[in-house]
C-alpha cells in the first residue's frame, strides 16, 4: 500500500490568529514511502496587513515582496487537492492547523479543517517523547541528529520543510529498516538453490578484512545516532558495550 505524507511548514505575521495575524508563506514536501519525491507546494501570500517586527527578524519577509503575491483564497483549492488524504508531518503542528484552518474559515471553509482530510503527525511531540528536558527546535534536533542545516540562516517554509523531513526520517527510521526484506517467491527460490548447492571441503579459507580505525568511530557514531532515533533500542550498540567490557 503506497503511504503519501506531506512535510509542511508555514510562516506568518505573527503568533496568534485571533489577533488578526495571516499565513504569509507555505511550504509542502512530499514524501511518498519514506523517499522524497520531486512533488512539492509553495507559495507566498498577501497578507492584507502589517508583519509584526519580531516576526519579519525570524523569517526575513518583507510586506513590499508579499504586495502582489495571491491571497490564500486564490490557492486554497490547490493546496486542498495536494494534502488531501496524505499524513500531514508538521513541527509544533497545533500552531500551524490553528493559521491554516482560520485562512479556510476566512474564505469561506468554515466547514472544513485541516483534520478532516489528512492525519497529522507533530514531531515537536514525539521529539519530547523521546528526549524528555531537552531542547527539541529544529535546529536543536538538527544537531542531535548530524542534520546539515547550514542553510537556514532564516526560516523559510519550504526550507524548513526540507530540514523537518530528514529529520523525520530519522527520527522513526526502525533498525530493521537496514535490510531488504525478500518477497516469499525470492525467499523460496534462494532456499531451494540453497538446498542444490554444495560446497567444496577444499575450498581457500575466506580472507578476513577488519576495519580500520576512521571506520570504527564512523560505526560508533552510526550506533550512536540510530540509538538516539530508535529511543535508546539500537540492540547492536549494547552488544558493542558489552564486548568491549
Amino acid at each position: 500500500m503506497t503511504e503519501r505524507q506531506i512535510v509542511l511548514d508555514t510562516e506568518t505575521t505573527g503568533l496568534d490568529p485571533a489577533q488578526g495575524h495571516r499565513v504569509i508563506e507555505i511550504g509542502c514536501i512530499e514524501l511518498v514511502n519514506r523517499r522524497l519525491t520531486s512533488q512539492h507546494f509553495h507559495v507566498y501570500l498577501q497578507p492584507d496587513r502589517a508583519i509584526d517586527e519580531e516576526a519579519q527578524r525570524v523569517h526575513g519577509i518583507t510586506s513590499e515582496f508579499l504586495a502582489h503575491q495571491p491571497r490564500f483564497a486564490d490557492i486554497a483549492d490547490q493546496f486542498l487537492n495536494f494534502i488531501r488524504n496524505a499524513e500531514l508531518i508538521i513541527h509544533n503542528a497545533a500552531f500551524d492547523l490553528n493559521f491554516l484552518n482560520h485562512e479556510l474559515r476566512r474564505c469561506g471553509r468554515g466547514h472544513l479543517t485541516l483534520e478532516q482530510i489528512c492525519t497529522v503527525t507533530d514531531t515537536l511531540l514525539m521529539a519530547r517523547q523521546r528526549h524528555p528536558g531537552q531542547r527539541n527546535s529544529l535546529d536543536a534536533l538538527c544537531k542531535r541528529y548530524t542534520i546539515d542545516n547550514a542553510q537556514r540562516t532564516l526560516h523559510g517554509a519550504l526550507l524548513d520543510a526540507e530540514i523537518l523531513a530528514d529529520v523525520y526520517l530519522v527520527m522513526t527510521r526502525q533498525q530493521d529498516s537496514l535490510f531488504v526484506q525478500e518477497t516469499a517467491s525470492a525467499a523460496a527460490e534462494r532456499h531451494g538453490k540453497a538446498r542444490q548447492t554444495a560446497l567444496s571441503r577444499n575450498r581457500p579459507s575466506l580472507p578476513v578484512i577488519r576495519a580500520d580505525v576512521a571506520e570504527q568511530a564512523e560505526h560508533a557514531h552510526y550506533l550512536e545516532m540510530l540509538d538516539q532515533s530508535s529511543g535508546g533500542l539500537c540492540v547492536w550498540q549494547r552488544l558493542d558495550a558489552a564486548e568491549s567490557a
